[in-house]
């Protein structure tokens, strides 16, 4: 791959960056060590001092900005050129750890590393971080880019959606640092959604006056069956009833019970059948009341949007010498739904190659950091040339 007016040799940057090994792990340890669950703005105002002291000093990126909403931090950092395609890196800081629950809280047992967010995704951050070094130590002149690392990702990015759509619209294409599936780039996503649905009775003595009470119990057991036959696994649509409460006492007639279903979908005609069908229950008590709340939080991202991104990380995988790319279709939803429903290019799963997210044991791949850093810088330069078809 040659990008005009810029020469480059991939394989010898993946050299520099395994030499440079010491250096990626020294920034993923302090990182991972600033433990900073989401809703802990504090915490995570301090991780983000840490990575824009890194990219400052290592990728030289120098026009940065703590953007603070709602106390959700996220760090902006931008490079100061304008000649080629403007690329945007998005991630997050947020994990799903709270501070203490991981322990040891990093661990280095050389091929891999553990902590509380190693793999989701502060690895992916680091993994930017090096390839932009990589980049600079080339001699290649930083074209128009923009790292976004968000700070509320992990519990639906709802104040940071704004920010993120905002961003995308200035650029591209867009590369998100979650981790990959193995070494599998994630070309879809599927949507998210959840519902939260309640019923209200009339409380009553079990015993004494049943006849009185409207058992909320009763009304949404037949809803739970119907909720979860609106699935069409077929079609990439999975709709999963999964936490049910309901009544206070065995002596009383419950006069409320609540279900909560967990949705996810893998176009937009999808998302819109289950709210239509789940708009439609009813509950057969005329007595009984029936609220439902929720919806759709994640838009798929559907295969289209990454084709030419996808073609692009091929290619630059062969100038690498590797055996070959793949991508993979995945049910979790990230940031990179919000740009690709956009209609902006977004390849996803540029991050670090590793395992266990968000459980017992949580753990990266040392050696895949100078891989995935060389395939990422590749890819922004790709990018910056113009090369996306």
């Amino acid at each position: 791959m040659v990008v005009p007016g810029t020469s480059l040799n991939l394989p010898s940057m993946r050299v520099w960056l395994s030499e440079g090994q010491p250096r990626w792990l020294s920034a993923l340890e302090e990182l991972v060590r600033c433990e900073s669950p989401s809703g802990d703005w504090e915490a995570l105002r301090a991780c983000a001092s840490i990575a824009e002291a890194w990219f400052g000093r290592e990728a030289g990126l120098s026009d940065s900005q703590l953007v603070i909403d709602q106390n959700v931090p996220s760090l902006r950092m931008r490079s100061k050129q304008s000649q080629g395609e403007p690329v945007l890196l998005l991630g997050h800081l947020d994990t799903v750890w709270e501070k203490g629950a991981f322990q040891p809280l990093f661990e280095d047992a050389g091929a891999r590393v553990q902590g509380p967010g190693v793999f989701d995704m502060k690895g992916g951050a680091v993994v930017a971080l090096a390839a932009l070094a990589g980049l600079r130590e080339s001699g290649v002149a930083l074209g128009p880019l923009t790292l976004l690392l968000t700070g509320d990702e992990e519990v639906g990015s709802s104040t940071s959606r704004a920010l993120i759509e905002a961003e995308a619209r200035r650029h591209r294409a867009v590369l998100v640092l979650e981790p990959p599936v193995g070494d599998l780039v994630k070309v879809a996503r599927k949507g998210t959604g959840g519902y939260d649905v309640t019923v209200y009775g009339r409380a009553a003595h079990a015993g004494l006056e049943p006849d009185k009470g409207i058992n909320a119990v009763v009304e949404i057991a037949p809803l739970v069956a119907q909720i979860a036959a609106l699935a069409r696994p077929e079609l990439g649509t999975t709709v999963s009833p999964t936490v049910l409460r309901g009544g206070t006492r065995t002596n009383v007639i419950p006069a409320m019970a609540h279900l909560e279903i967990d949705v996810r979908f893998s176009s937009a005609a999808e998302a819109d059948r289950i709210e239509m069908e789940i708009r439609r229950l009813g509950v057969s008590h005329p007595g009984a009341r029936l609220e439902i709340k929720g919806g759709a939080n994640r838009p798929p991202f559907e295969p289209q949007l990454s084709t030419s991104l996808f073609g692009l990380a091929r290619r630059v995988a062969a100038e690498l010498g590797w055996a070959g790319l793949d991508g993979a279709a995945v049910g979790g939803g990230s940031d990179g739904n919000f740009t690709a429903a956009l209609g902006i290019p977004t390849l996803d799963g540029m991050g670090i190659v590793g395992g266990n997210a968000h459980a017992e044991g949580e753990w990266a791949l040392t050696d895949s950091l100078p891989d995935r850093a060389a395939l990422l810088a590749g890819c922004i330069l790709g990018i910056w040339g113009g090369q996306l078809t």
